[in-house]
């Protein structure tokens, strides 16, 4: 059987209420033949069963029902109660009167009903639009058509899939193959001589040439064999080495070519439908020329958009585009027919002048130009510039103001031009043509600075904030900082710190002044102006003389951009006006030693003492001053009058350290002990105790001494872990773990006591109870840095990796594990990925000297001695104080007086990777 076949969708019957041009908003009329009734009658079955029943009932003789009887009632007519009654005149009265009164209501509301309606139904129709009024102005517009667009209006095609096979068996018609030239050559002449004129496989065209197929198939295999052979052949050895991905590569790029020119062609038939529709349309002639211009079709590209300067003679970007895809000397005669059609196009008289090579030539242009558009501001900056007399110059400025009063650039302009006196009166003119201009005040304060007049420079900018407040050209207060460093940049610094003065604190509330103006200073340090952040912080410092933060601040700067006299003065007047303050007189003093100025830095502390007597840190202070320079005898005298006046444990602390540091251990071990008496519970005194006696190598007083300290301060880490490895150095492992367990009772949770029970067992070689330690310490401490550190060295090398990455999940930014990543690194010879990370550590943590000394190792075996010296510096001023080896290297007796780059030195000489 065969199927029915489909009936065509164009001579099928159309849908029930289908209304044709009903969805391009045609309307139509509807008659009630259309609609039907308005409802349904009864169905024939049912008009049978009745006719049926009332014929029974009438041969019966029955009478009707009474349902039949109450089908028919009059319902207008009273019932019941009234149903006797008559409907007199009365009633006809009372009826009347009703229906008045109804009347009469509905007429008072009548004009508000039919408001209501009619705005309820304005607004539905707004939110409902009817199909034919969404399309009026459209079937309005149609009227405007002419018959050339309606003739060019393209059929529509039949998309319904109508005789779809035909339409693939045409497509599979049209399709084209290459035709083998093995076909070509088995034919022989005879069976292609319609097509070949003379000759075995050749053609001759219309102009002659004749064209041999069968060459040009074996030249194009030749060729293929060749760019094999070349990419299947190693040029070294000749073995054969086909890259198959670079072949595929070529491929995909020669597929990529013949899909941009076909991009190519549907776009150039695109545009060319838009031009030929509206040849009025500049920006298709300007497309279709570019893409001609990319297809690498000059010539077809210049007689297109020549065409188009041809049908759009006013608009400049043809004429633009035409210029510039010819030849300069083609070009001028295109820029000729352009200004006479736009004699008011600037941007076509400067290209014009542009296309002049003499410099004669491109005055005579811009002055026509001018004669066109004399009030073209950039014709006039265009002749100002081809000018190389300055008076000539100045002589066209002053015709270009008189005819522009209103250009800002043109004023100043000629004032850079003319003399101090004159360009005074120009400015004066430019001000009064220009109410609102802050440049001009600007460029009058700069003028005065030049003169030398720089008392004048702040009157001149007042004066110039009152007449822009009162004309309403005030700037906004970021504004005006960012003129005060366009001035400095320009070199007028007079002019930046008045014009900071004058408007700094406009429109701020009295408590966000100093926050503001802190950011401001920072970031016009950031940007590299550091002479309006001097003088932010200067107008800062008038108003809050006794914050020490803009001091700081103001001090830094100094010390990193200024020079070593505003540095001092800054310190002057800061100690000066923060009296109180001990850190800044003692960063007085610091200043004056690293200048090498030891009577200045005394003569600091010295005033220092007058205003905070008994001040400790600036007795210690003094004290270092005198140590590090070898007066010990006036260091000596110092920590004397210290402890009978200031008393405190660091005086104490500090005065055995001296006594150390000179190895007079009778004198350390006495004032230690009277340290103890006044302060029982000092740790580190304790601990230097102890530290005395092991000097001395008496362990049994020192045993004793650090047992007695962990008795008074039974929370301090570092005195257990003295008597640890005391015990430890005596060969009495068994004490030295006890010694920890009792530590870990009265400091539970602590790091270091957790890695010095590791650091034991692994010493004594107990491999397996240090991992079982590790594992407890990682439970109590997880983010500890230090014991992940620990836990990784324990590992094997192909386990390090994953531990260290699971220990930065935990503890992330962990400076001590950055620097166990680094040193891995280190280790692999892997340079650049432990020199990065290195920096990380660095910038992470730069308090600790051991990560300062494992770089400084590191960059001996792979930096340069430029890299080296450029660390040592960022060390030095760093000052890091802690590291288990830079203190141990730091507070070591035998390297007391060595400077701060011997010491990173020897603790670097302790480091491996």
């Amino acid at each position: 059987m065969f199927a029915a076949p489909r009936r065509d969708f164009l001579n099928e019957p159309a849908p029930e209420n289908y209304v044709p041009g009903l969805g391009r908003g045609a309307t139509g009329f509807t008659t009630r033949s259309d609609i039907g009734p308005a409802r349904e009658g009864p169905s024939e079955d049912a008009i049978k069963a009745a006719l049926a029943k009332r014929a029974e009932a009438l041969e019966n003789g029955e009478a009707a029902d009474e349902d039949d009887e109450e089908r028919f009632r009059d319902n207008e007519n009273d019932e019941g109660l009234f149903a006797s009654g008559t409907y007199d005149e009365d009633d006809e009265e009372a009826d009347r009167i009703y229906k008045e009164v109804d009347d009469r209501m509905d007429s008072r509301r009548k004009a508000r009903r039919e408001a209501r309606e009619k705005r309820e139904e304005e607004e539905y129709e707004l939110k409902n639009p009817k199909m034919s009024k969404q399309f009026a102005d459209l079937k309005r517009a149609l009227s405007t058509v002419s018959d050339y667009e309606w003739a060019s209006i393209p059929e529509v095609g039949d998309l319904t899939g109508r005789n779809r096979r035909g339409r693939q068996l045409l497509q599979q018609e049209r399709r084209f193959y290459a035709v083998p030239d093995s076909v070509l050559a088995s034919r022989g002449p005879a069976a292609y001589d319609n097509a070949v004129d003379r000759g075995e496989g050749t053609t001759s065209s219309v102009d002659g040439t004749i064209t041999d197929f069968r060459q040009i198939s074996e030249a194009k295999d030749k060729m293929l064999g060749m760019r094999l052979d070349q990419a299947g052949t190693d040029s070294v050895s000749g073995s054969t080495n086909i890259d198959p991905k670079g072949y595929l590569t070529s491929l995909s790029s020669t597929i990529t070519r013949n899909d941009e020119i076909s991009n190519v062609a549907k776009n150039r038939e695109l545009l060319m439908s838009v031009v030929k529709t509206d040849p009025k349309h500049a920006n298709g002639w300007i497309a279709i020329a570019k893409l001609e211009e990319q297809a690498n079709r000059l010539s077809a590209a210049r007689k297109l958009i020549q065409q188009g300067c041809d049908n759009c003679p006013k608009n400049e970007d043809v004429w633009l585009e035409n210029m510039r895809l010819n030849q300069p000397a083609h070009a001028k005669i295109i820029a000729a027919k352009s200004v006479q059609n736009l004699p008011r196009s600037v941007k076509l008289w400067l290209e014009a002048m542009k296309l002049e090579g003499d410099i004669n030539a491109r005055k005579r242009v811009v002055r026509k130009a001018l004669e066109n558009i004399p009030q073209s501001v950039t014709l006039w900056k265009e002749a100002v510039n081809l000018e190389e007399d300055p008076t000539n110059a100045k002589i066209l400025l002053a015709r270009a103001v008189d005819l522009i009063p209103l250009s800002v650039d043109l004023w100043l302009a000629l004032a850079r031009l003319e003399t101090d006196e004159n360009a005074r009166k120009v400015l004066n003119k430019a001000r009064q043509a220009v109410r609102t201009s802050h440049e001009i005040w600007i460029a009058a304060a700069k003028l005065e600075e030049n003169a030398g007049n720089t008392s004048r420079v702040e009157i001149v900018i007042n004066k110039g904030i009152a007449e822009l407040l009162r004309r309403g050209g005030m700037l906004e207060r970021d504004q005006w900082i960012t003129e005060a460093e366009k001035c400095e940049r320009e070199g007028a610094v007079v002019t930046c710190q008045a014009i900071i003065r004058s408007t700094l604190g406009q429109g701020l509330e009295e408590e966000d002044q100093e926050a503001i103006w802190l950011d401001d200073a920072r970031n016009s340090v950031a940007r590299g102006c550091y002479e309006t952040a001097r003088a932010i912080y200067a107008y800062a410092l008038r108003v809050f003389s006794t914050v020490q933060v803009l001091w700081w601040e103001a001090t830094n700067l100094e010390k990193q951009h200024g020079t070593r006299d505003s540095l001092f003065g800054v310190l002057e007047s800061a100690v000066e006006a923060c009296p109180t303050s001990k850190d800044l007189w003692l960063l007085y003093s610091k200043e004056k030693l690293n200048v090498s100025d030891l009577e200045g830095a005394r003569l600091v502390l010295s005033r220092a003492f007058e205003h905070n007597p008994n001040d400790e840190d600036i007795w210690l202070a003094a004290v270092d001053i005198e140590a590090e320079n070898n007066q010990h005898a006036r260091a000596r005298v110092l920590l004397s009058r210290a402890r009978q006046e200031a008393g405190t444990e660091r005086v104490w602390i500090k005065s055995v350290v001296l006594e150390r540091q000179l190895k007079d251990s009778e004198a350390a071990l006495e004032l230690v002990n009277q340290c103890i008496h006044e302060y029982p519970t000092s740790a580190k005194a304790w601990m230097m105790k102890g530290q005395i006696y092991e000097v001395e190598n008496r362990f049994s007083q020192a045993r004793e001494a650090y047992i007695s300290g962990t008795k008074s301060c039974p929370k301090s880490v570092p005195l257990w872990l003295l008597l640890s490895r005391l015990e430890e150095s005596q060969h009495v492992i068994i004490r030295s773990r006890s010694v920890l367990e009792r530590a870990a009772l009265a400091n539970p949770k602590s790091p270091e006591l957790w890695l010095e029970r590791i650091r034991v067992e692994k010493r004594a070689n107990n491999i397996n109870q240090a991992k079982n330690l590790v594992a407890k310490a990682l439970q109590e401490c997880p983010t500890s840095g230090a014991i992940w550190a620990e836990s990784v060295s324990m590992e094997p090398r192909t386990q390090r990796k994953p531990r260290l990455i699971s220990g930065l999940k935990t503890c992330e930014n962990d400076p001590i594990l950055i620097a166990a990543i680094a040193r891995l690194f280190w280790s692999e010879r892997r340079a650049d990925k432990a020199k990065s990370w290195f920096e990380k550590v660095i910038k992470a943590d730069s308090d600790i000297g051991d990560h300062w000394a494992m770089m400084y190792k590191f960059l001996e075996n792979y930096g340069t001695e430029e890299e080296r010296n450029d660390l040592m510096s960022k060390f030095v001023a760093a000052d890091p104080h802690h590291g288990e080896v830079w203190t141990k290297v730091v507070k070591d007796v035998n390297n007391f007086g060595k400077s701060k780059d011997e010491l990173l030195k020897l603790a670097a000489s302790q480091m491996s990777p």
